[in-house]
């Protein structure tokens, strides 16, 4: 978690009079842990849906199905570590320097993970339509389970410094889990790690986005077929979406580290920055919420599976003596499936 927003630190103005937050801490105390627990509730629910679905009735047939897979186990990566901050937020740090060191590197792994799968994502969806033909022999599972490693390698290479710098503290008269970076490097460690959460979790994405989803529309916009605007409004969704949650917080971090270079050196800037990254990085985080909707339970042949679990599994306990929930319709929509339908599906977004 961003340690600036979770710790009363001290900012020191012109006369060395020192910047006090305790407003700043109360504020995260209040706000934070009933957001997280919210996040919580939904995003595991959510998302372990789509692990259940994509592996007990997809079967993970695709390399979407792989792709849609490690993006949700990196949402849910990233909400188990969500108890530990929200007590942290309303308390302090009372876990030891092992679990600081861990939750703050499965934090960063998680945040990593799920910006390079969204990538991948994307990726995947314009060799789909865009590459048709050689999509046919690179969009194997085998490809999309060797990407995926890859992918996790990367991503927990990324997150190796949050891991190594963030320790438990004391400071005043309570234990923090910050980020502390070595005084006598010739790097500026903590401009040059706000630097590289900007460059991969914003800039390449949206590079990749821009060129991809451009390159899908045209090609979509040519090809005349009754799904062709379901297929070009789900991709705005899908990159709208993710800036929206994300963008915020990824700015205000870095005017927050280069303060200096903005003219923000003083006590009240650096307060009100500490409470815009509170609140965009929640914000950013309930992303994890949606990914699944955004994903999964749009497409038609994800929501019947889904409709077949609850009948088979919830409803019928809820109401034994309700015939039409007796019903399985399980084997009607897998029967269905074939490669082209699978085609189909990816390209309208399963």
């Amino acid at each position: 978690m961003t340690e600036e927003a979770l710790t009363t630190t001290y900012y020191y103005d012109s006369d060395l009079e020192p910047c006090q937050k305790a407003d700043v801490k109360k504020f995260a105390s209040l706000f934070l842990p009933p957001l997280y627990s919210l996040v919580l509730i939904f995003g595991l629910l959510g998302n372990a849906l789509v692990v259940l679905i994509l592996i007990k009735y997809k079967k993970l047939r695709s390399m979407t199905d792989i792709y849609l897979l490690n993006l949700a186990i990196s949402d849910l990566l990233f909400i188990l570590s969500l108890p530990f901050w929200a007590y942290y937020a309303a308390h302090e740090w009372d876990f030891g320097n092992a679990m600081c060191k861990i939750l703050s590197g499965v934090y960063y792994a998680g945040f990593y993970s799920g910006m390079f799968f969204i990538i991948l994502l994307t990726i995947d969806r314009y060799l789909a339509i865009v590459h048709a033909v050689f999509a046919l022999k690179a969009r194997t599972v085998a490809n999309g389970i060797f990407t995926s490693v890859v992918i996790w390698g990367i991503a927990i290479l990324a997150s190796l410094p949050g891991f190594i710098f963030h320790s438990v503290q004391k400071e005043g008269a309570h234990w923090t889990c910050s980020s502390h970076y070595p005084s006598d490097s010739k790097i500026k460690w903590k401009e040059y790690l706000t630097l590289k959460m900007n460059i991969l979790g914003l800039v390449i994405p949206l590079v990749i986005m821009i060129f991809c989803y451009a390159a899908i529309i045209k090609t979509l916009l040519r090809c005349r077929n009754e799904k062709k605007q379901k297929a070009v409004r789900l991709i705005f969704i899908i990159m709208i979406v993710y800036f929206i949650f994300w963008t915020p917080f990824n700015i205000v971090v870095l005017i927050y580290s280069f303060q200096d270079t903005f003219s923000l050196n003083n006590c009240e800037s650096s307060r009100q920055l500490e409470l815009a990254i509170q609140v965009t990085e929640a914000i950013a985080m309930i992303h994890c919420c949606i990914n699944p909707v955004i994903y999964a339970f749009i497409g038609e042949k994800f929501r019947k599976y889904l409709y077949t679990f609850f009948q088979k599994h919830i409803a019928v306990y809820l109401c034994k003596h309700c015939p039409a929930l007796h019903g399985d319709k399980l084997e009607r929509v897998s029967s269905t499936y074939t490669p082209s339908t699978a085609e189909h599906d990816i390209s309208i977004g399963l």
